[in-house]
């Protein structure tokens, strides 16, 4: 699309694409047709195609990310009296997950280079409450697994990766979600793939799997012969047929997002030098999937505005820390977490996607450099 501004046609560039065809609508068509909606082959042939990419792990997919964290937390049997560590910087799901299984969330600061938990942080909130932590994958971009697991390890804790971000990403050659007793992947319609709407759950041995399925499923593997209280959490077979089409494309698009990533850094480099932008950089052996390219600025609304001018539609992720929600901020001590309160203020996500086009993303790039040059953007 084109708009036009001060008489200048420009480009429009969209902060997300969603690419669902053909194949998709191919996949619901044989689906629908076999009268089987739930509780069929699909799901079942979607969580093995999934498992090749953790490294052969159990699968359980689920009807939400937020399931899959809930679900995770409450196989592992956390719960009321336990604590659980997370980054306040996150979609407010990741801490939602530990109130609804009954346990508490204790907020902990994160490293400003990657947006994920920082160890230190990590290691003065543990109590001898803690039962886990809850490493998030930010945009993308794997959190520190190497000194989390060995945090983990040496108190007694469980690991439960929040992957909702970061499917195909991995760190040293080992894919996220294989890192942890259990993990968590979204398919909500913007992340890397859909399912429409949908979660998964990884699991690190086949007995968390099996209560994870039990929790999904009313408690049971078998009808009428329920072995808990369980819910309705199952992945229907019409979702799990798109995400076998997505998951097929997964790859091609991730490879997309690295280059198109690879292009907004090269272009904007300049400005990174001259101390008008902070650019996302990449951990050492860290492959990032680059859910959003994620940059700073003292003045980011500003820019913001400027960037929506020029036709470059941008998202701020998060604007507020799950620890100063409405929801949070009355019934947890208020923690200080200087580095996730500049992030919030600073962060500002470009186009990234795998459906823009090479002009689209010059433009972002000129835009981008065009907005800073306006002035008073530092």
């Amino acid at each position: 699309m084109r708009s036009t501004v001060d008489g200048v046609e420009v480009l429009d560039v969209p902060a997300t694409g969603i690419q669902v065809g053909t194949e998709e609508v191919e996949a619901l068509t044989r689906v629908i047709a076999s009268g089987m909606l739930a509780q069929g082959a699909e799901v079942a042939a979607f969580e093995e195609e999934f498992a090749a990419h953790v490294e052969g792990r159990a699968c359980v997919a689920v009807n939400s990310g937020t399931s899959a964290l809930l679900l995770g937390l409450l196989a592992l049997g956390i719960g009321p009296g336990d604590e659980v560590i997370v980054p306040s910087f996150s979609f407010a799901a990741t801490a939602n997950a530990v109130v609804l299984a009954g346990a508490r969330p204790v907020f902990a600061d994160i490293e400003p280079a990657h947006f994920c938990l920082d160890g230190s942080s990590v290691l003065d909130a543990i109590t001898e409450r803690t039962a886990a932590i809850m490493p998030v994958h930010l945009y993308g971009h794997p959190a520190g697994m190497g000194r989390l697991c060995e945090i983990a390890a040496s108190h007694g804790l469980a690991v439960v990766e929040d992957a909702a971000q970061a499917h195909l990403a991995a760190l040293h050659g080992r894919p996220a979600g294989a890192f942890g007793a259990v993990a968590a992947f979204s398919f909500y319609p913007t992340k890397n793939m859909t399912t429409g709407e949908g979660g998964l759950v990884v699991c690190a041995d086949e007995a968390i799997a099996r209560r994870v399925r039990l929790l999904r499923n009313q408690g049971m593997e078998r009808r009428y012969a329920n072995e808990l209280v369980g819910f309705n959490m199952r992945m229907s077979e019409l979702h799990a047929a798109i995400g076998r089409v997505q998951l097929r494309r997964l790859p091609g698009w991730t490879e997309r997002r690295r280059r198109n990533a690879a292009r907004l850094t090269a272009g904007l480099t300049g400005l990174a030098r001259a101390g008008h932008l902070g650019l996302p950089s990449v951990a050492p052996g860290a492959e990032p999937v680059w859910h959003q390219y994620t940059v700073r600025s003292g003045q980011r609304d500003e820019l913001m505005g400027r960037l929506a001018e020029l036709g470059v539609r941008t998202g701020v992720y998060y604007p507020t820390p799950i620890h100063r929600l409405p929801a949070y901020a009355e019934n947890l001590d208020s923690p200080q977490l200087p580095r996730t309160n500049a992030a919030a203020a600073e962060v500002l996500s470009l186009p990234v996607h795998p459906t823009l086009t090479p002009p689209q993303l010059e433009h972002v790039v000129r835009a981008v450099k065009e907005a800073v040059a306006m002035g008073g953007v530092r």
